[in-house]
């Protein structure tokens, strides 16, 4: 199960089954909770947390035959109890390191409920720091188990299945960090290079700029770029261009990025095959060369930019680039990828709220220049082989811009793979970790 904040928690609500992932707690109000009852709650977020991370859903009861189907809710004041301040601070106080969750209050129904999202560990299991009450013992690594039950791990497979997990994020971190410096130092374009292909790209952008009045006042855009390593004006002809759209964009039927309309009403120029739609503020375009542009204007009064619907919109790119490059016949040969967030100065990044803070902390994530900038470079075949991963790296590096701490993603290459597994045939993926093995 992904462990993300839904936007329809009924599912979660209503299982009425308890599981690795999921405990139900009766309603009842924090502040009113012994020392012993509140570290209940620290037990069961370590040991999801070291498992598999999941959900604690406070204001369903059990009926008779202790099945958790009663669903009385919360209170006003039992909801507002639950202080995601309060609460994370004194949870984040017994475990070394600290838990990556989040405090959701949703209404359900008509009914208060109070839901902790436990995301599992990154790179080190959590150790309970202090012993409380009987509940929690010091030294000791918790776990939730299939039966439902937050215990120790006492058991030696359990307790090297935690440090194999452990090893394996961080050689992870560790492989993504030195492909990082292998790629990004790497010389990939001569300076000459990528001059001409800029070329282009102002074009591509004259193009929208001249024909829609989209460039009044500080106007958000978001732009995609693809740069391959050498400039070859006409590399390609005109029907492969089109020919490798076709077939790399059927698979998202109702996209954000690009959609099969559009490339079946594009049409070709001298040097490229163009989007050029009339009601809308965007142009694409695939260049003959084989660079790629993509631009985009927000609504004239938007002055956000939602979290959402920017991982939404680059795990679509990163795929469609993918796709797109390999029906032209790239595989080992270098290429640079680009997004640009431009006039975002004073922008808020909306709907990643901050996670429990300790005092002092922002309340908002903002960005205060006027323009981002990220860039990847990756081979064509290392994209394709997990396009999730890379698209959640260049998520993380905008959103560094607007003052996110990297540790308040909830997972973004599994919400980008979740996300992107319900567009794709069900092979897809499984033929995507056929290539990474």
């Amino acid at each position: 199960m992904a462990v993300h904040i839904p936007t329809d928690w009924r599912p979660i609500i209503y299982r009425g089954v308890e599981s690795e992932e999921l405990d139900y707690k009766a309603s009842q109000d924090w502040n009113e909770l012994s020392r012993a009852g509140k570290a209940k709650f620290v037990r069961h977020c370590m040991a999801l947390a070291n498992t598999k991370g999941g959900y604690i859903v406070v204001g369903v009861g059990e009926d008779q035959a202790g099945r958790p189907c009663v669903y009385s809710g919360l209170t006003e004041k039992q909801s507002r109890s639950f202080d995601p301040t309060a609460v994370g601070n004194f949870i984040n106080n017994y475990a070394d390191p600290e838990i990556d969750f989040s405090l959701e209050r949703p209404v359900v129904d008509g009914k208060h409920y109070a839901v902790f999202v436990v995301r599992r560990f990154n790179s080190l299991p959590h150790v309970c720091a202090y012993g409380c009450e009987g509940e929690l013992q010091q030294g000791i690594l918790y776990i939730r188990t299939a039966e439902a039950s937050s215990r120790p791990a006492f058991r030696s497979q359990e307790i090297h299945a935690l440090i194999q997990r452990s090893l394996r994020n961080q050689r992870e971190q560790l492989g993504r960090m030195l492909r990082g410096i292998l790629y990004e130092n790497s010389s990939l374009m001569e300076p000459d290079t990528k001059v001409r292909f800029n070329e282009q790209r102002t074009l591509s952008r004259d193009m929208l700029t001249s024909r829609r009045d989209v460039v009044n006042g500080n106007r958000i855009s978001f732009e995609f770029s693809v740069y391959p390593a050498e400039f070859l004006q006409k590399k390609f002809s005109l029907s492969e261009i089109r020919t490798a759209l076709e077939r790399s964009v059927y698979l998202f039927p109702s996209p954000l990025f690009i959609s099969p309309p559009e490339v079946a009403d594009s049409y070709s120029t001298n040097v490229s095959v163009r989007s050029l739609p009339e009601d809308k503020t965007r142009i694409w375009q695939a260049f003959r060369s084989g660079f790629f542009h993509f631009l985009e204007y927000m609504p004239e009064n938007s002055r956000n930019v939602e979290y959402d619907r920017l991982s939404k919109k680059i795990a679509e790119a990163v795929f469609f680039v993918g796709e797109f490059y390999s029906e032209l016949g790239y595989n080992e040969e270098m290429f640079e990828l680009e997004v640009r967030l431009n006039g975002v100065e004073n922008a808020l990044l909306t709907g990643i709220e901050p996670r429990v803070r300790r005092q002092g902390s922002p309340s908002e994530y903002r960005s205060h220049i006027p323009g981002i900038v990220v860039t990847l470079a990756r081979t064509m075949a290392d994209l394709t082989a997990g396009p999730e991963d890379h698209a959640a790296r260049m998520l993380r590096d905008l959103c560094e811009r607007f003052n996110v701490p990297s540790s308040r993603h909830e997972d973004p290459e599994d919400m980008i793979r979740s996300y992107l597994e319900e567009r794709m045939p069900e092979s897809f993926f499984d033929a995507g970790a056929q290539k990474k093995d």
